[in-house]
């Protein structure tokens, strides 16, 4: 089950009487964590009222038969109309009430479909008053497409709580809930859940799922070290640098890190490290459908970049840690111990870190400080960067 992680994320458990958003795109997990969230409840011997306005009882009751989250105390009710589900909370008075999802939710005395801004604004508004009166607490689940075309959990953002968020490749097994706002605890904290034929499943051991089909010894890998929360995980990250076709632009694409940033350290890499990457494709991917958002990453990415223009991979065992300057500066990052015990904990034999940092150094793990991108470098490659060099090995003119 995975009550441990969620209880991570909201800063210790349900509190009563809060409002709790979980978002997501349609299919990533939501209704399957909420559901083994209320059998964990109904375990408890807490009675639970489940909203669901997407399926009919029996089908939200065959999916909770698949996950084995069947529980007498759990109640179903597919219901769409605000007051009938205000009423069924009134008089149930659960320990736990899910709604299934807030865009299905209409109040009758107010203009708009289901899902229009002025339903799903008022709709909240209006169970947050009843979460804070009855000391009831109410989860809503809300759906958010790539395009970000369904404004639900946008408009709710200062009407909950907390808000969660939950990402993952629907196509990959590991989901990551993570708190955007929480006025119950830290809203940087992360729950790691796999995904497999029986719902979700806490993952003990992040960074060891994260690198169980890493391919480190390849160019163009690296494996960085970043905090999310209060838990250093290892990431392995990837890139491919191609030479450009036709007269189109050249394309940058990222999955699971930030295009803009991305744009970023090409430009970094183009004036402060010699790597001329204007007249290439670039294409970065961060393994296991996680998404990176901590500049610590920056020198790892950078470094795979220089890896698979020159094809010479990193060296074995290692994990790198640092932001990126503008002036090709490698900034120093907080809690750098706990990522370096992370890194040994794991079997790496070797860190490359800012320079400058005082943190203490796990026995059998190999620090190399560097100050710039063009130190870390040379200190990994064995043919130095020379401008233009990596251009010319890969075909590519340059003017």
């Amino acid at each position: 089950m995975a009550w441990g992680e969620l209880n991570r994320v909201l800063g210790g458990g349900i509190v009563p009487g809060s409002l709790v958003l979980v978002g997501g795109e349609p299919g990533v997990g939501k209704s399957t964590l909420l559901m083994q969230a209320a059998s964990q409840v109904a375990g408890g011997g807490g009675q639970v009222l489940y909203v669901s306005g997407e399926e009919s009882n029996q089908q939200v009751h065959m999916r909770a038969d698949r996950l084995g989250a069947l529980a007498e105390n759990i109640l179903l009710l597919a219901e769409t109309d605000l007051d009938a589900i205000c009423e069924a909370i009134t008089a149930v008075r659960p320990a736990l009430a899910v709604i299934d999802s807030i865009q299905t939710v209409t109040d009758p005395g107010l203009s708009g479909t289901a899902g229009s801004v002025t339903q799903v604004r008022e709709s909240a508004a209006r169970l947050m008053r009843l979460a804070k009166e009855e000391a009831i607490p109410i989860f809503l689940v809300g759906h958010v497409t790539k395009e970000g075309a369904i404004a639900g959990p946008r408009v709710l953002e200062h009407i909950v709580d907390t808000v969660l968020f939950m990402e993952g490749d629907r196509r990959q097994e590991l989901r990551l809930l993570r708190a955007m706002k929480n006025r119950f605890g830290s809203a940087e904290e992360i729950g790691v859940f796999a995904m497999g034929e029986h719902g979700l499943e806490e993952v003990p051991d992040p960074s060891a799922a994260l690198l169980s089909n890493a391919t480190t010894s390849s160019p163009g890998t690296a494996v960085v070290v970043v905090i999310e929360g209060t838990r250093p995980l290892l990431i392995e990250v990837q890139s491919l640098v191609n030479k450009k076709e036709g007269g189109y632009p050249p394309r940058r694409v990222a999955n699971g890190f930030d295009l803009n940033r991305l744009h970023m350290l090409l430009a970094v890499l183009d004036r402060r490290g010699g790597v001329p990457m204007g007249e290439a494709d670039v294409f970065v991917n961060v393994a296991g459908g996680i998404r990176i958002t901590e500049p610590a990453a920056d020198l790892g990415l950078a470094l795979s970049i220089v890896s698979n223009r020159h094809s010479e991979p990193l060296p074995d065992g290692l994990a790198v840690v640092g932001e990126l300057g503008l002036a090709g500066e490698v900034r120093r990052v907080g809690q750098l111990e706990r990522r370096l015990n992370e890194a040994a904990r794991h079997g790496f034999t070797r860190a490359l870190i800012p320079a400058g940092s005082r943190a203490a150094r796990p026995s059998g793990l190999e620090v190399i400080e560097v100050r710039t991108l063009a130190e870390a470098v040379s200190a990994l490659f064995s043919k130095h960067i020379r401008s233009g060099a990596f251009i010319k090995e890969a075909g590519v003119s340059v003017s």
